[in-house]
């Protein structure tokens, strides 16, 4: 096949698809939205089938983590319904004055939100990305090309067919939403190179995936590295949120990047609420790696094993956990800037000056306090849904909504002004 002309195909088809949505009113697009989340519910049952068909195949290459993701259940399938219901009830930011003020020579000068254009989104493991990544562009009037992992691709078809048969029933174009229905990666190589037609890449997956697309994109890209999430424990933690918060943390869902990974300990709870910890995780059949002051805290009482320095930049992605003790709050964001990923970080504590030193020292795109990492994402955080979590400082950062998928325009609105009140000359008239 000749993998440049398809990836170019796909990519002005999307274009058209582009140029179409910028005429379509709010109203149309949450029609979209809405058909499609009713024709979720209705092809349940195919969804299943195709998911199977992945997950047959998968189960002989993946790690649990990677196949929870990649598994859909009649649960997961209505909450991608429900994330399109969401999604269209959040106003539409596209058209929004987000600015004006007027000059002195009358000018009244604004600043408009946008869309961005065509968005190539890379992914692996996850189907919900197809549904969320296609609701959020539809809404922000992009168009999507959606290039999911080979793992995924039959359950990838059947939402992208999907979402493309809801946006024809509201009178939108077809080409809106593209699939890149060839696992080759010389296509992906292809559509990098694209400048010009395809606006924006987002990568969502491992590491590896985002470097090597970030190295070799000419487009633009918005990266969304690993997350190494932290939760220290304060001296002055309460114990029932200090327990509560690293179990959810953890064991909620420990293959999703907003798990937390690293558990920091302010010396002073070693003897009373670490070992609560760790016997509620090890019950969990948490795997904890400790330095040599939280490993000894639990000796004879909970199982563990001494950490290593590699240990405390991994992203498990399972249910492992490192521990590290720390003398002080300094000490703690000293680790958290040395080990972090800047996606998710939280403190425990009751000490609200310490907690507010917290949210400017750690330099990470979500920061909490007494709450679990767990709510860095889309939804939790009242987006609706998500592209992904952005671990750049332009142009996003932080859960991809709408307000992220717009860029801005200045508009200028004049009664016949003129700069440095240079005229035609009338002579003639």
């Amino acid at each position: 096949m000749e993998f440049r002309s398809y990836a170019e195909e796909i990519a002005r088809k999307a274009k058209r698809g582009f140029r179409s949505l910028l005429g379509a009113d709010s109203g149309a697009k949450n029609l979209a939205l809405r058909r499609s989340a009713d024709l979720i519910i209705k092809k349940k049952n195919l969804i299943l089938e195709e998911n199977e068909k992945d997950l047959e195949n998968a189960r002989k290459t993946l790690s649990e983590a990677l196949l929870d993701r990649l598994l859909l259940n009649p649960e997961r399938i209505e909450a991608l319904a429900r994330a399109l219901e969401d999604v269209a009830l959040l106003p539409d930011p596209v058209g929004e004055i987000t600015k004006m003020w007027v000059r002195p020579n009358g000018l009244r000068v604004g600043k408009m939100r946008v869309p961005i254009g065509v968005i190539l989104i890379i992914y692996e493991s996850r189907p919900n990305v197809t549904i969320e990544a296609s609701a959020l562009c539809i809404k922000s009037s992009n168009a999507i090309i959606l290039r999911g992992g080979s793992e995924a691709i039959n359950t990838n078809r059947a939402l992208s067919l999907i979402m493309k048969e809801g946006c024809v029933s509201a009178n939108l174009s077809e080409d809106v939403i593209q699939f890149v229905d060839i696992p080759d990666r010389d296509v992906v190589k292809e559509l990098l190179s694209l400048e010009g037609l395809i606006d924006l890449v987002i990568p969502r997956g491992g590491e590896s995936l985002i470097r090597a697309v970030a190295e070799s994109s000419k487009v633009p890209v918005i990266k969304h590295y690993k997350g190494v999430c932290n939760i220290y424990i304060d001296e002055d933690a309460d114990e029932t949120k200090a327990i509560d918060i690293v179990y959810n943390a953890k064991v909620q869902r420990p293959s999703v990047c907003n798990a937390v990974e690293n558990l920091v300990l302010h010396k002073s709870v070693l003897n009373t609420i670490w070992p609560k910890i760790a016997l509620v995780l090890q019950k969990a059949n948490v795997e904890l790696l400790c330095d040599e002051e939280s490993l000894k805290a639990i000796e004879g009482k909970v199982r563990a094993s001494l950490a290593s320095e590699e240990d405390y930049y991994e992203e498990f992605l399972s249910l492992k956990l490192s521990v590290k003790s720390v003398s002080s709050f300094e000490e703690a964001i000293e680790f958290i800037q040395k080990y972090g990923s800047g996606h998710s970080d939280a403190i425990v504590t009751e000490n609200y000056q310490r907690a507010m030193e917290f949210l400017k020292l750690v330099d990470s795109s979500a920061v909490f306090v007494n709450a679990s990492t767990r709510f860095n994402d889309g939804g939790e955080l009242g987006l609706g849904a998500e592209m992904g979590i952005s671990t750049d400082k332009l142009h996003a950062r932080g859960p991809m909504g709408l307000e992220e998928l717009t860029t801005q325009k200045f508009v200028i609105l004049g009664n016949g002004q003129v700069r440095g009140n240079f005229r035609a000359p009338r002579d003639g008239f």
